[in-house]
């Protein structure tokens, strides 16, 4: 059975059947991004997306795989809107892009990456990095100790990230024990261009105010404005043009962008 996304023919798994690629989605995920897990939430999923988007964040990436399909997709209708007023994306994780353009992998497949308007996938060393082929950005974790999945790792702390980053072809984000705004900066010092979390929104009593503190570190510094590219948003990290560019640690030389459950292995974790 075949239905269209998007304008491409997909399998029932949402893997692209026929068709001219798609449009891309630009940019690329940058600044703060939320995965979600309504069982860890606070709140109703929708208010907490739509709260987290006041605090400033513009890229979600929907999990909540253990829904059966039609739920799951009917959440992303819910949740795109709220999102897209803000000028924002909602990302699904998993190959179905749920009747949108957006996914985010598991670093274990699909092999090569189906094509949509963005893709992301999960990495968590070097192998699964030299595995990137056209993904348009993917996430590194665990950076520290997480909550979310004690005992994973080990971490890679902001040393190993930044290793990373440097051998990775793609922008990547952040992913893994993120809580605090010492650890967001830590890891746009590392070269990240995000960062990726869920429990310290899930879980906070207020997502508006934890948005805000987290994607603080990702507005221009005064000591360091100098010669930068400063989006509109303030939500991409800037270095000077003194220094080693983020579009050159990125590895392809594109543009870096201006505006980021436990059943599944090794993919969307925090």
């Amino acid at each position: 059975m075949t239905r269209a996304v998007a304008g491409v023919a997909v399998s029932d798994a949402g893997t692209p059947l026929a068709g001219p690629p798609p449009a891309k989605i630009a940019p690329a995920p940058s600044g703060l991004l939320v995965l979600t897990d309504r069982r860890q939430a606070r709140r109703p999923l929708p208010e907490v997306v739509a709260a987290t988007v006041d605090g400033g964040v513009r890229w979600v990436v929907l999990r909540e795989k253990d829904l059966p399909r039609a739920e799951r997709a009917a959440l992303a209708a819910e949740l795109r809107p709220v999102l897209a007023e803000a000028g924002g994306t909602l990302i699904v994780a998993g190959p179905d892009p749920l009747d949108g353009d957006a996914v985010h992998l598991p670093a274990a497949g699909p092999y090569p990456p189906p094509s949509y308007g963005l893709v992301g996938r999960s990495c968590h060393d070097h192998s699964e990095l030299a595995r990137l082929t056209t993904e348009d950005y993917a996430t590194l974790s665990p950076v520290y100790p997480t909550r979310t999945k004690p005992g994973y790792g080990p971490p890679l702390h902001p040393e190993g990230l930044r290793e990373l980053i440097q051998a990775s072809p793609v922008p990547i984000l952040a992913l893994g024990g993120v809580e605090t705004p010492d650890q967001v900066h830590a890891c746009i010092e590392a070269g990240a261009v995000g960062v990726a979390v869920l429990g310290a929104v899930m879980r906070a009593e207020d997502p508006t105010e934890a948005a805000t503190r987290l994607t603080a570190p990702f507005e221009v510094p005064r000591s360091r404005r100098g010669r930068t590219a400063v989006s509109g948003t303030g939500l991409r990290p800037t270095v000077t043009t003194e220094e080693s560019s983020l579009t050159a640690r990125s590895g392809r030389g594109r543009p870096q962008p201006s505006s980021a459950t436990t059943d599944e292995p090794r993919g969307t974790e925090e």
